[in-house]
């Protein structure tokens, strides 16, 4: 059955649009922070550790949302590991060091894991079975043991102590042999175990219940009661999150040099192209003065008539279609350097300063300061967000169009597998519950100590930091790209081929209308805008042109006749 969608008030309004804090895409990457460790400390390092880096532009998403779930799920984890830690710490005098025992499967595991590696070589794949399987035997050995202590078999317990010697293990940890534990420390190191496996499986229920609860498709809209945001505590929380609003959404574009376009995606068959303005000889009046601006202003209206549902006769109709071109975006941005800022407060978002670099942007076609427009779809409850940035510059006699075209694919597999894994858990029944926290056990000493030691490391690396005092830098990464999958699906794929196609198809129509209008002719601009369109390249040079690509076909007419202008078309 499909889920009932809401109407429009009327037939031309396009439906309602999630906003950027509610979509699907915020939603799965709150729950990544929950799923991968990796990618939730680099959250935190880029949004909340740098708090000199400004944030990337947020397309669909809200980064600030984000980061209140990272660090929500930084606590809860750095609690159940100091947890765990620490009953494997207590053990040690609690049991005469005999919980040591557990520790051999867990760092033969590791060492098979190392030995094994990526390599596919024969020899490399055996050692590493080998040591898997000693591990096994370790792990079994490893229950048996504290069992023949605590029972008093002494043949089992014979038969223990001599697997255990061939590694010299209890010469090395009992001075006397395993004779001399007690029945009570026996039985406590038979017991921690189950008390850490008990403590795994109550984290993972914890984690469960946040992934089915407040980050669930119903509940996670309701940004006011989410609790990631309520228990953030503490004022440089609060003073990055409204920093981090007011930069992802602003129309200025703080960059660095080497990323200037972070945050937008991959690059997509980036392109640019030049003509000269050639007035025409058959109106006989001189042609108008055609600069950037009315370029612009004449692409504009044909990118917002794609919002318009092209075939619907009725407002019922209109209210039916429900294509993400009607959701399109469409809107002026500058990028402007970060270098010689001198603090990140001093970042020009005021209120008027961004009109102020827009007009002296979009004329004077400088190399750091960039003026563009930005056209933006945003499909697939903003998992894949098509953006295309828009440039004309007019100088010389020539007009350059660059068009930039960038995409953000879906997020990650693991993070869109979050509902169902919340759920495959919450409903199995007790007896699977155990197993898994079981399995977990040989990896929860080494897994703890480790997000024990990056944690302080976290800690470490924001006390020596320091707040404010660090000169302002660009973003680095942009924690919706981290978390995007490397490919999308076929449907996908062909949806944003077709909103790149259709918005760039109207770019063109735009600039060949605005040329036309102002009297300048416009064979040589159609016959290049084909040959970039069918995927060729153009390279021009004084004697011709020459067009590389399938099916392409270059063509030159000499510059003096009539109709002919050097031109490729494939």
């Amino acid at each position: 059955m499909v889920p009932q969608q809401p109407e429009p008030p009327d037939g031309r309004s396009a439906p309602p649009r999630t906003a950027p804090h509610a979509s699907e895409a915020t939603r799965l990457l709150c729950a990544g922070t929950y799923l991968d460790e990796t990618y939730r400390h680099t959250v935190i390092e880029e949004l909340y550790v740098h708090d000199e880096r400004l944030v990337a532009p947020s397309f669909g998403f809200d980064a600030a949302r984000v980061l209140a779930h990272a660090l929500r799920a930084q606590r809860l984890d750095v609690s159940w590991a100091a947890a765990i830690l620490a009953l494997w710490i207590v053990s040690l005098p609690l049991t005469h060091r005999l919980s040591l025992l557990y520790l051999m499967p867990v760092v033969v595991t590791f060492l098979a894991a190392k030995v094994r590696g990526s390599s596919s070589r024969p020899y490399r794949r055996y050692v590493a079975w080998t040591m898997r399987l000693y591990a096994r035997f370790s792990a079994v050995f490893a229950v048996l043991t504290p069992y023949a202590i605590g029972t008093r078999d002494d043949e089992l317990l014979a038969n223990t102590e001599a697997f255990w010697d061939v590694l010299v293990i209890p010469r090395l940890i009992f001075a006397d042999g395993l004779y001399e534990i007690t029945r009570l420390q026996a039985w406590i190191a038979l017991a921690l175990p189950l008390v850490v496996a008990l403590t795994v499986g109550l984290q993972r229920h914890q984690v469960s219940r946040a992934l089915a609860g407040e980050l669930s498709r119903t509940r996670f809209p309701d940004a006011a009661a989410d609790p990631a945001e309520r228990t953030t505590e503490g004022s440089r929380f609060h003073h990055l999150r409204d920093r981090i609003r007011i930069e992802q959404r602003a129309g200025l574009v703080m960059y660095r040099a080497d990323r200037p376009f972070c945050g937008a995606g991959t690059p997509y068959d980036t392109w640019s192209l030049s003509v000269e303005l050639r007035p025409r000889t058959d109106l006989g009046i001189p042609p108008l003065p055609l600069d950037n601006q009315t370029v612009l202003d004449r692409i504009q209206p044909l990118l917002e008539a794609l919002r318009e549902p092209a075939t619907a006769r009725t407002p019922q109709g209109a209210a039916a279609v429900r294509d993400r071109l009607r959701h399109l975006q469409i809107d002026e941005c500058v990028f402007l350097p970060v270098d010689g800022l001198p603090g990140r407060q001093y970042a020009p978002y005021g209120s008027g300063q961004f009109e102020q670099h827009r007009a002296r942007a979009v004329e004077e076609g400088g190399e750091t300061r960039r003026h563009f427009l930005r056209v933006q779809v945003g499909g697939w409850e903003e998992e894949l967000v098509t953006t295309v940035f828009v440039r004309v510059h007019t100088q010389g006699g020539m007009l350059m169009l660059e068009v930039a075209p960038h995409v953000l694919r879906p997020v990650r597999p693991q993070f869109r597998e979050a509902d169902r894994l919340a759920h495959d858990y919450l409903h199995a029944n007790s007896l699977g519950k155990a197993v898994r926290a079981l399995s977990r056990v040989p990896h929860t000493a080494g897994r703890s100590v480790v997000t024990v030691w990056r944690t302080l490391t976290l800690l470490g690396r924001l006390a020596s930091h320091g707040s404010g005092r660090a000169m302002p830098d660009g973003p680095a990464v942009s924690v919706r790209e981290l978390g995007s999958d490397d490919e999308a699906s076929l449907f996908q794929e062909m949806d944003h081929q077709r909103y790149l196609k259709t918005i760039q198809d109207r770019v063109a129509n735009g600039v060949r209308r605005a040329l036309s209008e102002a009297g300048y002719r416009t064979e040589e601009f159609e016959q290049k805008i084909i040959n970039v369109s069918n995927g060729g390249v153009l390279i021009e040079q004084a004697s011709g042109a020459f067009a590389f690509g399938e099916h392409s076909v270059a063509n030159n007419q000499e510059a003096g006749s009539s109709e002919g202008t050097d031109s490729g078309s494939g």
